[in-house]
C-alpha cells in the first residue's frame, strides 16, 4: 500500500502529467499523498488537479 509518494526534482514534465493523470485514475485507492515539488508541470498540472475532483479519489495532497 502506497500512502505517500516523492518525485521530488525528478525531471518531470508536463508530457508526464496526462500519463500520471490517467494511472491515478486507474486506481487511488490507496495514494494519499504526491509530492512533485521542483518539477516543470506548467498548466498540466490542472490534469493532476482533475483527478482530486473524482470522489472516489483518496488523494488528500498534490
Amino acid at each position: 500500500v502506497i500512502v505517500f509518494y516523492r518525485m521530488y526534482d525528478c525531471g518531470f514534465t508536463k508530457k508526464g502529467c496526462a500519463a500520471l493523470a490517467l494511472a491515478l485514475g486507474l486506481n487511488l485507492s490507496h495514494l494519499r499523498e504526491l509530492n512533485l515539488s521542483e518539477n516543470k508541470l506548467g498548466d498540466s498540472v490542472n490534469l493532476l488537479s482533475a483527478v482530486l475532483e473524482d470522489p472516489h479519489c483518496k488523494l488528500e495532497k498534490l
